[in-house]
């Protein structure tokens, strides 16, 4: 759990900034983006496959290999 505190001469904005900052290090938004739906193992290998298929034609090695 992200928690800021604020200072006595600091503005909501910057603080809520580091907030901002600080949750998406933790990897909180995109963690509850993952888990929004259920998503069946299939889809999964499938997601990560094509995801690892873009990754390689990105780098410049050849995917058939």
């Amino acid at each position: 759990m992200s928690e800021v505190v604020i200072h006595e001469d600091e503005s909501f904005e910057r603080a809520l900034k580091r907030f901002k900052k600080k949750c998406e290090k933790a990897g909180i938004l995109s963690d509850l983006r993952k888990h929004r739906h259920y998503e069946k193992p299939s889809e999964k290998r499938k997601r990560k496959m094509n995801a690892a298929q873009r990754k390689n034609r990105r780098s410049g090695r050849p995917s058939h290999v």
